[in-house]
């Protein structure tokens, strides 16, 4: 709906760079500069300058801009206002998700969303939290699903569930059989499985070690793995002990893993929605937000019992 040479411009404008303008839209370099020249010769200024240190909005271009992004949420809040009156939504969603959220939880919200709106084509972009937040600021996905603390500025959050990272070990391990919970202390003295850095899990586990007096550079990292399934492969043959999200414990495998319980230590955490600051999202990305969040508020983590001290 938006007009095209607008879009290129705001796009272009709010990035930059004409060459990640071009990505974002699918465009060559050359169609993204023609489009911006076109649009300067109707407004009969110039939107950008070039400098040294690459692209400089002109005072035109930074008032442009604003009415931009203005008509732009208008759009999109015209859009999610018919898409309410209308049970035929259509349209392509590009989500970037952590590794976590789109390995236990994505799949059943998408199913019920799917069910809810057949004409929605949703684009999944999985990686860990860091990986997923690049993909936000680069334009390849319109919203991010997040399980740790964004490092990147520019970004706005809202809550989707909670969540609780807790200790997994081998059944025949010692820490198994215990009569009380385990002391954090404890964990310095044993071979640790943690994600790889720039994980949401890796930054939140740590944080909350480093808050319990644990010195993390001691810690015995034994692995740094890519997903929690690697994690509780390796912890099931006894290389060592994890720390995943409770989301991950499942029937299926819990017959070679026991959780155990840590003293006066709960690594709690939330999965997030993140998106560029601004107005909130609207359109399929609003409606998607909306479909998520009454979905999330009515599960219920599994195993929730052996989260508690004995």
């Amino acid at each position: 709906m938006e007009d095209f040479q607008l879009k290129v411009f705001r796009i272009a404008a709010e990035r930059l760079n004409f060459t990640q303008a071009a990505e974002r839209l699918y465009l060559t370099q050359p169609a993204v500069t023609l489009q911006v020249k076109h649009l300067e010769a109707d407004l009969s200024v110039r939107l950008f300058d070039r400098t040294s240190r690459g692209l400089r909005l002109t005072p035109a271009g930074e008032v442009l801009l604003e009415y931009a992004r203005r008509i732009d949420g208008l759009y999109t809040e015209a859009q999610s206002q018919i898409a309410r009156l209308s049970t035929d939504v259509r349209g392509t969603l590009s989500l970037g998700v952590s590794t976590t959220i789109s390995q236990y939880l994505l799949p059943r919200i998408l199913a019920g969303f799917g069910q809810a709106h057949p004409g929605v084509r949703v684009s999944v972009n999985s990686g860990n939290t860091e990986t997923v937040l690049q993909s936000l600021t680069n334009g390849t996905s319109e919203l991010a699903l997040i399980e740790g603390p964004p490092h990147t500025p520019g970004i706005k959050l809202s809550n989707l569930l909670k969540d609780e990272i807790v200790l997994i070990v081998p059944r025949d391990h010692p820490w198994a059989s215990l009569p009380h919970a385990l002391s954090p202390a404890k964990l310095q003295t044993a071979p640790l499985l943690l994600r790889e850095r720039g994980s949401g899990t890796r930054d939140v586990v740590e944080t909350a070690l480093k808050s319990a007096g644990l010195d993390i550079a001691a810690l015995q990292v034994a692995m740094s793995l890519d997903s929690t399934e690697a994690i509780k492969s390796a912890a099931e043959v006894g290389l060592g002990v994890g720390l995943i999200s409770q989301w991950a414990l499942r029937e299926t495998n819990m017959g070679a893993l026991k959780v155990v319980p840590l003293a006066n230590l709960r690594i709690r955490r939330t999965f997030d929605f993140a998106y560029p600051q601004g107005p909130d999202p609207s359109g399929l990305t609003g409606l998607f937000i909306q479909y998520a969040t009454e979905f999330g508020a009515g599960l219920a983590p599994p195993f929730a019992s052996s989260l508690r001290p004995h």
